[in-house]
């Protein structure tokens, strides 16, 4: 059983918010790093339980489709 608290619940749920707009504008617009950094994005908050290991990877994640560009 996992230790879920009201900061990781909110942050998943924004970090997922966030997946979910990288998902369909990479779906609508064929790009291929949106997708996948929406799809992360919606997936890792299951599998992190450390606050601030969730804020970093999803800052990373949040920033990277701008970062790297095919």
């Amino acid at each position: 059983m996992t230790d879920l608290d009201t900061a990781s619940l909110l942050w998943g749920l924004f970090f997922g918010s966030i997946g979910l707009a990288y998902f369909l504008y990479g779906k609508k617009q064929g790009a291929t790093v949106p997708l996948v950094s929406g799809i992360a994005l919606m997936v890792y908050p299951y599998l992190v339980t450390n606050t601030t290991l969730l804020v970093i990877i999803g800052s990373l994640l949040t920033t990277a489709p701008y970062f790297i560009r095919l």
